[in-house]
C-alpha cells in the first residue's frame, strides 16, 4: 500500500459490529515495517548460527589434529613411526576440510540444505574416519559387518560428527564412555551412538529448531541431522537407554 506519507507493507483486518441496530465495518490497517525488519534480522542470525554450528564441529578436530602434529614435529628424538602418524593426521585434516568446504559451499548457495550427492561408501570407513575426528574421549567402536551405502559422504559423516559431539559432551558430564556400531536391518543399514551420560532430560524439544539446553549452543544439530537423515530416506531417532543410564541415537539409512 503507498499513502502520501510514503508506503510500505501492511496488514488489513476487517470486522463488522451492529451499533444503535445499524451495521458498521470496522478496517485496521497495521504497520509490518519494523515487525518484518525484526523477522530478517532474527532469521539472519539463526542462518549464522547454523553455519557457525556446523563449522566448529568440524574445525575443533581440526585445530586438535594440528596441535598434535606440531607437538609430534617438536620431539626430539623423532619416533620411529612420525611419519605415519603425521601422514594420518594430515589425511584426516584435509578430508574433514575438503567435506566441509562443500557442505558449506552448497549451503551458502542455495540457502537450504543441499540435494544430497549420492555415491557408493564404505560404511565402517566412514564411521571410522569420524571417530579419529573426535579428540575429547575415545569413542569405542564396535565393528560390524562391511556395508556399502548409497549416500552422500559429506552429508552423512556430518550427521554422524554431529551424533558423537552430543554423545561426548553428555558422556564427559559423568565420565562415561560412548560406543558406535553398525548393523544391518533388511534394505537398511543401522548405525547407534551410545553415551553413558545423564540420559535425555526433555524428550519434546530435541528436534526444535534452535532448542538447546548448552551454553553457547545452537540449537540446529539435531534438526539438521534429521533434515540429512530423511532427505536419505532414512530416519533418525534418539531415545533414553533401557539397559542404564544414558541416551541412545539411531541413523536408519536405505542402502
Amino acid at each position: 500500500l503507498s499513502f502520501p506519507g510514503g508506503s510500505g507493507r501492511w496488514r488489513v483486518g476487517r470486522s463488522t459490529f451492529r451499533e444503535h441496530g445499524l451495521p458498521h465495518e470496522l478496517v485496521v490497517l497495521t504497520d509490518l515495517s519494523r515487525t518484518l525488519r525484526e523477522e530478517e534480522r532474527r532469521a539472519w542470525q539463526r542462518l549464522v548460527r547454523v553455519l557457525g554450528h556446523e563449522m566448529n564441529n568440524s574445525l575443533a578436530p581440526i585445530k586438535s589434529l594440528a596441535g598434535s602434529l606440531e607437538t609430534l614435529l617438536r620431539r626430539e628424538p623423532m619416533p620411529r613411526d612420525w611419519k605415519d602418524d603425521a601422514e594420518s593426521g594430515l589425511k584426516s585434516i584435509a578430508s574433514r576440510a575438503d567435506s566441509l568446504s562443500r557442505f558449506m559451499q552448497a549451503y551458502t548457495r542455495l540457502a537450504k540444505l543441499p540435494p544430497p550427492q549420492k555415491e557408493d561408501v564404505d560404511l565402517g570407513e566412514l564411521v571410522q574416519r569420524v571417530v579419529n575426528l573426535e579428540p575429547r574421549l575415545k569413542v569405542q567402536t564396535v565393528p560390524g559387518p562391511k556395508l556399502q551405502i548409497h549416500a552422500d559422504a559429506a552429508q552423512i559423516e556430518q550427521v554422524l560428527i554431529n551424533l558423537v559431539h552430543n554423545a561426548v559432551d553428555a558422556a564427559l558430564e559423568t565420565k562415561g564412555a560412548v560406543t558406535i556400531r553398525w548393523r544391518e536391518d533388511g534394505d537398511c543399514v543401522e548405525v547407534i551412538v551410545r553415551d553413558e551420560g545423564e540420559g535425555i532430560m526433555n524428550p519434546t524439544n530435541l528436534f526444535v529448531p534452535f532448542f538447546t539446553t548448552k551454553p553457547g549452543g545452537s540449537g540446529i544439530g539435531l534438526t539438521l541431522s534429521r533434515q540429512i537423515a530423511e532427505a536419505h530416506g532414512g530416519t533418525l531417532s534418539l531415545a533414553n537407554r533401557t539397559d542404564r543410564t544414558g541416551a541412545e541415537a539411531v541413523l536408519r539409512l536405505p542402502r
